[in-house]
């Protein structure tokens, strides 16, 4: 950042601080959150020092950057690992510091899976791993994003051969699955699998010989899937064979404070991942289904602006998430997460922009990402993400001419050291402008 001022985040208990004022929320005013999963980066040697949100297509996110606020938030609190779950469930007002206790059960709970108090719920990738000279790859972490149709196919082979009346696993979408064990260890440490592409993953792998019912299982998996008819057809087409199962980010069930007791206000959610919707399920929103929604690039964009459209006429607050550019991320492809970001920008927040005017004129917008995922390092990072929002009711003239980016939120006051006091601002209950240092 050359001789700008760099802000320090572990400072920001001790920098000074500002109440801006604000008036009481307006009645009847309606909330929406815009995620676009994993989209923040780092600046890219290939396309000139920018990052793909500088060079992305993207008048409706500069629009509500120019005309609205811009900022950053650390949305993953320090020493926790930089995920969506973690993220999210800071961003919709739950301090993920006290009450995440695991990927696994929020997972479960979108499928409507009861779990006892001493069950652990795992989340288990179908993976592809590779044996070469002498050591263990991760090859892909989604299978090829296998379809959903085979996937349940393998699935089910493993449960009839290998499941007993203490572990299974529970089919999901392409490749995210769960893997519950009743009565199991949830003291593992396991690594996720999309944090372990392209390296020798022999020592996450030996993590399982401190549980041998669950190495046993997962070794069971794996003869199973690598004698499928499936697998080998895969193998003809060119496909990567998945090959393995992955079982991590395992936990008990989380308890949440009931959205609306918490806020004041009827939410909802829309979103193709089970993640997102485990977190509306534990805090009592409405989980929105959209029919053709993928959590990848061909996912049904419009479809979901469309039900959220509908669901503001009954609630209060609508998240609607997109997956894309954190899938295209994590396989480091650079071209597709511009697209994403393009297909995110027209196909939804421009989108719900010209739409949101059939329920009300009187909303609030906050497009963001919960976590960074470069394509140089193919993972999720914990620095803080840029976020903007706009409101119709104050936000009448430009304020800007400037794009939603990284490097325009750095420049900005406007600065939370978490989720929650995001979430706070937001909704308009909480308003602080913190004048500091990030790095």
């Amino acid at each position: 950042m050359g001789r700008k001022k760099k802000k320090k985040l572990h400072e920001l208990e001790e920098v000074s601080s500002t109440i801006k004022e604000f008036e009481p929320p307006v009645e009847g005013m309606k909330y929406v959150m815009l995620i676009g999963d994993g989209m923040g980066d780092f600046p890219i040697k290939e396309l000139d020092g920018k990052t793909p949100l500088e060079v992305g297509i993207t008048p409706g996110m500069d629009f509500i950057a120019s005309y609205g606020e811009i900022g950053l938030c650390q949305t993953v609190p320090p020493g926790m690992h930089p995920g969506s779950d973690v993220a999210i469930m800071g961003l919709i007002g739950y301090p993920p510091e006290e009450k995440y206790t695991g990927r696994g059960p929020i997972e479960a709970a979108s499928r409507g899976i009861t779990l006892r108090p001493e069950d652990v719920a795992y989340r288990c990738n179908l993976v592809t791993l590779r044996y070469e000279n002498g050591e263990l790859i991760m090859e892909d972490y989604s299978a090829g994003h296998i379809s959903t149709e085979e996937a349940i196919e393998l699935i089910e082979s493993i449960n009839r051969s290998a499941a007993t009346d203490k572990i299974e696993i529970i089919p999901g979408v392409s490749y995210r699955h769960i893997l519950i064990w009743r009565g199991g260890s949830g003291g593992l440490h396991t690594y996720p699998p999309h944090d372990l592409l392209g390296k020798n993953i022999w020592f996450a792998f030996q993590a399982y010989d401190e549980e041998p019912y669950l190495k046993e299982f997962i070794l069971k998996a794996i003869e199973i899937l690598e004698k499928h008819p499936i697998n080998q057809r895969r193998k003809m087409e060119n496909k990567p064979p998945a090959n393995a199962i992955w079982p991590w980010g395992q936990g008990r069930t989380p308890e949440l404070e009931p959205f609306e007791e918490k806020w004041g206000i009827k939410g909802a959610v829309i979103s193709a991942v089970d993640l997102i919707k485990g977190l509306a399920v534990l805090s009592g929103m409405k989980v929105i289904e959209v029919p053709g929604a993928t959590g990848y690039l061909d996912t049904n964009y419009e479809g979901k602006v469309d039900a959220a459209i509908e669901a503001l006429k009954e609630v209060d607050f609508v998240l609607i998430h997109v997956e894309a550019p954190d899938e295209v991320s994590h396989q480091g492809e650079l071209e597709l997460k511009i697209k994403a970001i393009n297909e995110f920008d027209r196909r939804v927040v421009r989108y719900l922009l010209e739409r949101i005017i059939e329920v009300t004129e009187k909303y609030r917008v906050l497009v963001c990402c919960d976590h960074l995922t470069p394509i140089s390092i193919r993972t999720h990072s914990a620095k803080p993400v840029p976020f903007a929002i706009f409101d119709s009711v104050r936000d009448k003239e430009k304020k800007r001419d400037i794009k939603f980016c990284e490097k325009e939120a750095y420049k900005s006051p406007l600065m939370f050291r978490s989720g929650p006091e995001l979430f706070e601002y937001f909704l308009q209950r909480k308003p602080r402008i913190f004048s500091g240092e990030v790095e």
